[in-house]
């Protein structure tokens, strides 16, 4: 499955595939050309007129208007913040807790989405720890047997970083709403590669730089908005507070869309370059987008099971992502990651709990089975 003219045309878009083989959209994107184009033009057009001139207040509403449309949302419920940890505390730190509440989540996710609900315990806040039998596998079956009449929210990831099992968002907010109880998400290992929609989500954060292939430190931050007054912004400042020419008030009123999570000037170069990126991957469509990721993923997958790899991430559930873990028996994960450094093939070298290595692997949508063939043919030259 191609989405490219040509291979001269997947070169044109994605400039990277001419210098290396970069599997690691896990972790930092490089950037498609349409993204840095979008960001040269504004800071080229910034040299000659102060920064929020021209069409660029229009455009940042059409950018949160395509941000609302990737995750079923409301352009009124998105804020254009990030990284995704800036969002995960907004909620965090904008609820008003009770002495006794409970918060579910998962000790092994990724820190971002673990401290902020760990740093709450001393305002009462019992923490509690969902603990899957497979890394990473949160089942609603799960959540489900966790839940307590105490717990007042659960705070999961989209998909587990390190092993790639996705979670089924429907059925979990489904659930938690059955129930009253809050549902925060963590979207940046899904947003931008597969279907992410908050119809049963309260609240999600997700920065642009993985999958969405935008910059750094600017994002997707959606607040539900019935739940505005339960999540107070906490950030405060001249854009989210109404101050009619710039003139403080006696009292504080917030605006009454996500903006008022919005405290000031916003990264508007990372989000020309959000903008053009998610553009490109609406034009697509999502669940053609999916299906591609995990065609490469999979062909990469039996490719290194024939030469004796063992997975972390899931084989063959419906649940799986872009991600792909493994290691080889005979040869230490650190000496194989720099033979794919050297033959220019960019995947990424993470560790688990206990210490053991493991290489990372995250194909995208412009990754081709080509690429595929030459990351195997590297790691057989490379196994002891």
């Amino acid at each position: 499955m191609s989405l490219f003219i040509d291979e001269s045309d997947r070169r044109k878009q994605f400039p990277v595939v001419s210098e290396q083989i970069f599997l690691a959209h896990a972790g930092v994107t490089a950037l498609p050309a349409c993204a840095a184009a979008a960001i040269m033009e504004y800071s080229e057009a910034s040299t000659r007129r102060h920064q929020e001139a021209g069409r660029t207040l229009p455009y940042l509403a059409q950018v949160r208007e395509d941000s609302a449309t990737l995750i079923g949302a409301k352009p009124e419920e998105v804020a254009l913040l990030g990284p995704t940890s800036l969002g995960l505390s907004l909620f965090a730190n904008g609820i008003n807790w009770r002495e006794g509440d409970e918060i579910l989540c998962y000790k092994d996710d990724y820190p971002a989405n673990v401290y902020p609900w760990i740093n709450l315990v001393h305002q009462g806040v019992k923490i509690r720890f969902l603990q899957p039998e497979v890394p990473g596998q949160i089942t609603p079956e799960l959540v489900a047997s966790a839940l307590s009449p105490k717990t007042r929210l659960v705070a999961l990831a989209s998909c587990h970083f390190l092993t790639g099992w996705r979670i089924d968002i429907d059925t979990i907010g489904q659930l938690l709403k059955s129930q009253g109880i809050l549902f925060s998400l963590d979207a940046i290992q899904t947003a931008g590669a597969f279907p992410t929609e908050v119809k049963n989500v309260d609240f999600l954060s997700a920065d642009a730089h993985k999958w969405m292939l935008g910059p750094l430190a600017i994002g997707i931050v959606f607040v539900r908005k019935e739940k505005f007054e339960e999540c107070r912004p906490t950030l405060l400042g001249s854009w989210n507070v109404r101050s009619p020419n710039f003139i403080v008030q006696e009292t504080i009123q917030f605006e009454d869309t996500a903006r008022r999570y919005e405290p000031g000037a916003l990264n508007i170069t990372g989000i020309y370059g959000m903008g053009a990126s998610l553009q490109m991957i609406l034009s697509r469509g999502i669940t053609t987008i999916s299906a591609t990721i995990l065609e490469v993923r999979d062909y990469l997958q039996s490719l290194l099971e024939e030469l004796g790899f063992e997975f972390l991430s899931p084989k063959s559930s419906p649940w799986r992502s872009g991600i792909l873990t493994c290691h080889h028996p005979r040869t230490a994960s650190s000496q194989l990651f720099q033979a794919l450094e050297a033959a220019h093939i960019v995947a990424s070298l993470r560790s688990d709990r206990a210490g053991k290595a493991w290489l990372r692997f995250s194909p995208h949508f412009y990754n081709t089975r080509e690429e595929m063939d030459r990351v195997a043919a590297t790691l057989k030259s490379a196994l002891t």
